[in-house]
C-alpha cells in the first residue's frame, strides 16, 4: 500500500473511534469561528485536508436541515482499480532497463502505448513498491525560465545538433538534429545521423518544411554550415534557404538558444533507456521510434513554461491567426535545391564522372553542367543551377524509380 493510502486508512480509523456528536460539535465550532481549522483537526486527530472534506460534507447537510443527524462517511482508503497487466509489464520493461527510463517518460509511454493515463508520482510510488525505484541523484538547479519568446508560429525556429551515446552499452556518440518552433515549442524535427555533415542538414530541413511549412528564420550558431567568413556570400544551406525565402539568424552564444539546448536533455534522458529496453541499435529503426515519440510529446505532454502542450499552443496560435508559416510551393527545383551542387564540364568524349562511374551525356563536349549529389545518395545532372522562374533541364539521374 502506498504512503497516501496508508494516510487515508489511518484517517478513516480515527473517525470511527470518535463519536459523531463530537465530530458535529467540533465542525459547528469551526463554522461559528470558535476554533480554527488546525485546532479542530488536532482535536479529532485528522489531517487538515481530511477535516476540510468532513467540513464540506457537514455544510452540505445544512441545506436540507439535517445537520443535527449528519454522520461522517468513511474516507475510503484505496479504491482505485488495479492497473492493467500491459501497463505494469511496460513499466517493468522501461524501469528495469540499463539505463532506466525516468518516471515521467514511463508515464508518457503508458499513455502512448497503452492509452492509460498516469502521472510521474504514481509511477514513482509503484516503482518503490516493486523495487524498481531509481537511486537518488543530487538535484540540479532549475534551468532559468526564458521569458522572451516569439508571438507567432513560424517566426523563428531554433536548430541545433547534440552528440550523445544513444545506444547503450555502445560508447559511440552520434549527432542528433533538433529543431523547434520558438513560439509553441513544437518539435518540427528530431533525427539521429551517423555524422553531422551537410548531407544530414539537406535531408533534415526539407522534411520539416514539408510537414509544417516554411518559417521566416532559423536560429543557428556560427558553425561553418551556416556562416561564412566571406562577406556577401552564403553557405550551401544558406543558398538553399534563400531560394525559398528563409533566413538564418545567428545566436551570439550557446545560451541564447536556450530553448532547443534544454530540449536536448529531453532526448538524452529518454532515448538511451528506450533503446535499451526495446532493444534498438540501428539508426533507421531509432528514427522511426523518435518520430512517434516526438509527435506524442507535441500533442500530449504539457510544457513547463507554457502550461499547455506544444500542440495546444500551436493550435491556439493558428486560431488567433498568429502564424507566418508559408506552405511549401509546388516548385520543380525542390529536389535539386536540397542537394550539394558542383559545377563540372564534360570531357572531350562528352562524359562526366559520377561517383565511381563515367556517364556520357547527349550534349557537346566541354559543356558546363551542374552535378547534384542528393542526401539519398543518388546523383542528377542539370544543364544549369536552380533559378526562380525557370524549369530544370535534367540531363541524367540515377535516382531509383
Amino acid at each position: 500500500m502506498c504512503v497516501e493510502c496508508r494516510v487515508w486508512k489511518k484517517s478513516r480509523q480515527l473517525v470511527h473511534r470518535v463519536a459523531p456528536p463530537l465530530i458535529r460539535h467540533v465542525l459547528e465550532c469551526v463554522r461559528t469561528d470558535d476554533i480554527s481549522v488546525p485546532i479542530a483537526a488536532k482535536e479529532l486527530g485528522l489531517s487538515v485536508r481530511r477535516l476540510y472534506q468532513l467540513y464540506s460534507d457537514y455544510l452540505t447537510a445544512y441545506g436540507p436541515g439535517i445537520q443535527g443527524s449528519w454522520i461522517p462517511g468513511v474516507s475510503g482508503g484505496d479504491h482505485a482499480p488495479d492497473w492493467p497487466v500491459d501497463v505494469t509489464t511496460l513499466l517493468r520493461k522501461r524501469l528495469a532497463s540499463t539505463p532506466p527510463a525516468s518516471y515521467s517518460f514511463a508515464a508518457s509511454e503508458a499513455l502512448r502505448l497503452c492509452n492509460y493515463g498516469l502521472d510521474r508520482a504514481q509511477v514513482r510510488r509503484w516503482a518503490i513498491a516493486n523495487s524498481l525505484a531509481h537511486e537518488k541523484v543530487p538535484r540540479r538547479p532549475h534551468a532559468p525560465v526564458r521569458r522572451w519568446q516569439r508571438s507567432q508560429i513560424g517566426e523563428l525556429w531554433q536548430l541545433d545538433a547534440t552528440p550523445h551515446r544513444w545506444f547503450p552499452p555502445s560508447d559511440t556518440q552520434l549527432p542528433m538534429l533538433n529543431m523547434l518552433d520558438d513560439c509553441s515549442r513544437v518539435f518540427v524535427g528530431s533525427k539521429i545521423y551517423e555524422r553531422e555533415i551537410i548531407m544530414a542538414y539537406l535531408d533534415f530541413l526539407p522534411t520539416a518544411f514539408l510537414d509544417y511549412g516554411l518559417p521566416l528564420q532559423i536560429y543557428v550558431d556560427y558553425h561553418s554550415f551556416f556562416f561564412t567568413q566571406v562577406p556577401e556570400t552564403l553557405t550551401t544551406l544558406g543558398q538553399a534557404l534563400r531560394f525559398y525565402g528563409v533566413s538564418f539568424r545567428y545566436a551570439p552564444t550557446a545560451q541564447a538558444k536556450g530553448k532547443v539546448e534544454r530540449e536536448h536533455q529531453f532526448w538524452q534522458q529518454r532515448l538511451p533507456a528506450f533503446f535499451a529496453s526495446e532493444p534498438v541499435s540501428q539508426i533507421q529503426d531509432a528514427n522511426t521510434h523518435i518520430t512517434a515519440l516526438r509527435l506524442h510529446r507535441n500533442q500530449h505532454e504539457q510544457h513547463r513554461e507554457l502550461q499547455m502542450t506544444p500542440g495546444e499552443a500551436w493550435s491556439s496560435a493558428e486560431a488567433q491567426k498568429r502564424s507566418v508559416l508559408r506552405p511549401v510551393p509546388l516548385c520543380p527545383w525542390w529536389p535539386y535545391v536540397w542537394s550539394v551542387q558542383t559545377s563540372i564540364r564534360t570531357g572531350a568524349d562528352g562524359r562526366v564522372p559520377i561517383g565511381a562511374h563515367s556517364i556520357r551525356l547527349e550534349i557537346p563536349p566541354n559543356s558546363k553542367v551542374i552535378l547534384c549529389h542528393h542526401p539519398s545518395g543518388h546523383y542528377s545532372v542539370l544543364a544549369a543551377r536552380p533559378k526562380s522562374g525557370t524549369m530544370p533541364v535534367l540531363l541524367f539521374t540515377n535516382r531509383p524509380k
